[in-house]
């Protein structure tokens, strides 16, 4: 039986493929919080749609791939490559960890740590 950190991580792939976040949102629980690198901290189920439809917008296609994950029972660690290409056509490579709290049945607090600068335009070169 697959704990919830795998779920999540399934889930996210699915959301990536269809471009639908409905079925990622269902894992978080009504009082949740998720943050990424800025400042901003989400909350409650609202707040996962909002955060995870910003997050697909980004993007003309995404792909996350695990590398490490582990689960306690109550966090959730993950390790992974998010590969793909940016709407404005730029090809994106980044790397970060994502964690999460959990009861075991629903995500009560995600938090996201990435590589920011794979999301800067590169340099025209002369």
């Amino acid at each position: 039986m697959a704990n919830l950190t795998e779920t999540f991580m399934q889930a996210l792939q699915q959301t990536e493929q269809s471009g639908d976040p409905s079925g990622l949102v269902e894992l978080f629980a009504d009082g949740s919080t998720l943050q990424n690198l800025t400042t901003r901290t989400w909350e409650g189920k609202e707040g996962a749609g909002q955060f995870w439809q910003t997050y697909l917008d980004n993007f003309a296609s995404i792909r996350s791939e695990f590398s490490q994950n582990a689960d306690t029972g109550s966090y959730g660690v993950m390790e992974w490559t998010g590969k793909g290409e940016l709407k404005n056509g730029q090809p994106i490579e980044y790397r970060g960890v994502s964690i999460i709290e959990h009861d075991g049945q629903k995500v009560s607090a995600f938090r996201t740590y990435y590589d920011s600068a794979a999301f800067l335009a590169p340099e025209a070169k002369s």
